[in-house]
């Protein structure tokens, strides 16, 4: 069935709330955790980013779709990864001259189920409020009992390990074979941008699936490691933490950001928690505590580490603060070439404030 302006679709929360809509995408149904970005451009970005897997994303921003899509050059992973999305107004035609096509088409071709004319403002105090939680989306199913019992079938987002099912599955190079530093990239669900911002400083990568033993890595002989971004809750991959603890220990320069950022701070004994609403969009202010400059950033995630282990912590140190909220942001670990960053410093979209971290990490391969 083909989705029209008049297609009907419905909006149901963990909580029991319902919201009245139109379709958008593929006429189905779907759910998973529901969430805000706060981002005024990037949709594509945002939707293809493999951190956002297994999460329904509310546009705050009114018009989404006005622009269209660019097939490659703006996709930060090989498909669309959100569960879901929810907007106010959606554009059913699109203005770039260079666009390949319309959203509409885009989310249709990949199978997402999507809800307009929500009163999205609502909806995020709502959230903001209660927190995030669970949700389905469907333009196919309007009784209440039997969507329940649908949303019911979905698993919480707390205690969910999302890294081996998005990352890539085979081993894979980047770059130039004959940059200057090589870098071993341990793919937990890892943006595009970020491996170019890597590539542009004249770095040669190898990008590993999330599992890969420390020793296969190791044989690269890298100059350094990388730990990715993804999705799900850092507290359920041991796996990834006995890799980094080894990186760790080969005395090697390691760059974390995001979930790398929260799999380093395990390493060090520290712990994570699920926030209340996590960080997404493009104007979180952050401050770095060794220079006392402050960067407008770009955010996405679900979960921190604990500021008060940090403080305390033998091994680590804090380097970076949010300033909305003062949760961490960043660190280091003492006695080690290593440190890394909640925030999205490749900033796809978003600043680029905070793209110095990558050349911070260069510098420690030289």
């Amino acid at each position: 069935m083909k989705v029209s302006e008049s297609t009907p679709a419905v909006l149901l929360l963990q909580d029991g709330t319902l919201f009245h809509g139109k379709a958008l995408g593929k006429i189905g149904t779907h759910g998973g955790e529901i969430c805000f970005n706060t981002g005024m451009t990037g949709y594509q970005e945002i939707y293809t980013d493999p951190s956002y897997s297994g999460q329904v994303i509310i546009n705050t921003t009114a018009h989404i779709g006005n622009y269209g899509v660019i097939s490659q050059d703006e996709a930060e992973s090989n498909q669309v990864q959100i569960a879901g999305m929810v907007c106010n107004e959606f554009a059913s035609l699109h203005s770039r001259a260079t666009a390949d096509g319309s959203l509409q088409d885009y989310l249709a071709d990949a199978g997402i189920v999507g809800i307009s004319g929500i009163d999205t403002r609502a909806l995020v105090r709502h959230i903001r409020t209660q927190g995030v939680m669970n949700c389905l989306i469907s333009s196919e199913i309007s009784d209440i009992a039997t969507l329940q019992a649908e949303l019911a079938k979905i698993p919480s987002m707390e205690g969910l390990e999302l890294s081996s099912q998005v990352c890539t599955k085979q081993a894979y190079f980047m770059g130039n074979p004959t940059a200057t530093y090589k870098i071993a990239v341990l793919d937990l669900g890892v943006k595009k941008s970020i491996l170019t911002n890597f590539t542009d400083r004249d770095c040669y990568l190898r990008v590993f699936p999330a599992k890969t033993p420390f020793a296969e890595i190791a044989a690269w002989n890298p100059d350094g490691y990388f730990v990715s971004n993804g999705p799900g809750d850092p507290s359920t991959m041991p796996y990834a933490v006995e890799t980094v603890s080894q990186f760790l220990a080969s005395d090697k320069p390691v760059f974390g950001i995001c979930l790398g950022h929260q799999i380093l701070a395990q390493v060090c004994g520290l712990s994570t928690y699920k926030m209340h609403n996590g960080h997404r969009g493009l104007n979180h202010p952050v401050k770095n505590l060794v220079t006392g400059l402050s960067e407008i950033t770009s955010q996405n995630h679900g979960f921190a580490v604990k500021m008060d282990e940090l403080k305390s912590s033998e091994k680590a140190e804090l380097t970076h603060i949010n300033l909305n909220d003062q949760t961490v942001e960043g660190l280091r670990v003492k006695g080690r070439k290593a440190f890394s960053v909640q925030h999205h410093p490749e900033a796809s979209p978003g600043p680029h404030d905070s793209r110095y971290l990558f050349d911070q990490f260069v510098d420690l391969l030289k």
